[in-house]
This record gives structure tokens, sequence and C-alpha cells, in this order.
């Protein structure tokens, strides 16, 4: 008796890998490296939004607060954990929400990009799209914004690499590493 031929059976959904941290901290410089050292497609969850609403950041903040923007966020940060084989760079407050941490310790492995105030004043001081450090000390800013999100990067990351004094691709490097180095892999399939 002849057995029957195997069931082809589709490929798992490619592993997506979402990166948290403060700004300044390089999730969009290392999410673009890190993307083709692991051959996935880079998204930039803040890009996706000015697409979406066809203006700028500063813009949404301008008209809708900063209330606005983090609703625009959480349906971006929802659809965009949907999606597997990619690399999304988050912007520094998408922890903020609940319901984002799910998403993305959920969906996909959580890679938190830590970097000092020091270092994260430093990359930022030539910015002009950054709402949330205008009119403000910069590192009174970011040091005031690090002491509430710090604790939620921690709660979410699967993995934390520090940047500071860093090189891209050294970051780079050092998450696939990490990742690869993984017991179980988070989020392996959307939920």
């Amino acid at each position: 008796m002849a057995s029957d031929p195997p069931i082809p059976t589709a490929a798992p959904p490619r592993l997506s890998l979402f990166l948290v941290g403060p700004m300044g901290s390089g999730k969009s410089a290392v999410g673009k490296a890190l993307a083709r050292l692991e051959r996935l497609r880079f998204v930039d969850a803040d890009t996706e939004i000015e697409r979406r609403t066809g203006v700028d950041i500063p813009y949404i903040f301008e008209r809708e607060g900063e209330a606005g923007f983090r609703e625009r966020e959480r349906e971006v940060i929802d659809d965009l954990t949907r999606t597997p084989g990619i690399v999304l760079a988050t912007g520094g407050g998408a922890v903020l929400l609940p319901e984002n941490r799910a998403h993305l310790a959920a969906r996909g492995v959580v890679v938190y990009l830590e970097a000092s105030v020091a270092q994260q004043v430093e990359r930022t001081r030539h910015g002009r799209h950054r709402p949330l450090l205008l009119n403000a000390d910069p590192a009174e800013r970011l040091a005031d914004l690090m002491r509430v999100r710090e604790p939620l990067y921690r709660e979410v990351a699967h993995v934390t690499v520090n940047t500071d004094r860093r090189k891209v691709q050294t970051v780079a490097e050092l998450i696939a590493a990490a990742v690869a180095a993984l017991p179980a892999a988070p989020g392996a399939a959307p939920a």
C-alpha cells in the first residue's frame, strides 16, 4: 500500500523585530542596518503615521496634541505588529499605552535600545522634528521622559542593547546575536 505524498505546508511567518527606546537611541539607523543584516523589511512607525495622515508629526502634535498623536500611533502599532518579517522602529513614547506594549511583546521580539540621557542630548541636538523637545531644556526634558518610560521599555523588552558610543553596524550585529541566542522565539506568529 503506497503512502500518500506529504501535504505541502506554508512556511511559518518570518519573525519580526520591534525596536523600542528613547529618542536618540538609534532606532531608525540601527533598524535599517538590522533589516539589511537579517534580510527583513524596515518600517518606521513615525514615517508610517506621516504617510497615512499626509502631514508631519509636529503638525499632528500642534493640531491634535499628544493624545491625538498617541491614538494614531496606537492604530499604526496594532497594524504593523501584525506584519511578519519586519524590523519596526517605534517612536520613543510608543510604550506608554498598555495595548501597544501587549502587541509588541506578543507579536515579535522586542529590543530595547538603551541610551544615556547625555547620548540622547548629543544625538537629538540638531533635530527639528521632535515636538516633545520644543520650548524645553533638552537634557531636563529627556531625563523626565526617561523616568517615566525606562521601566516600560524594560518591561516589554526581550533583549536590551546599550547604544552609547557604539557604531550602528555594531549595535545591529549585537542585536542579531542576542536574538539568535533567545531560547524560544517570542511572537513567532502574529496574533
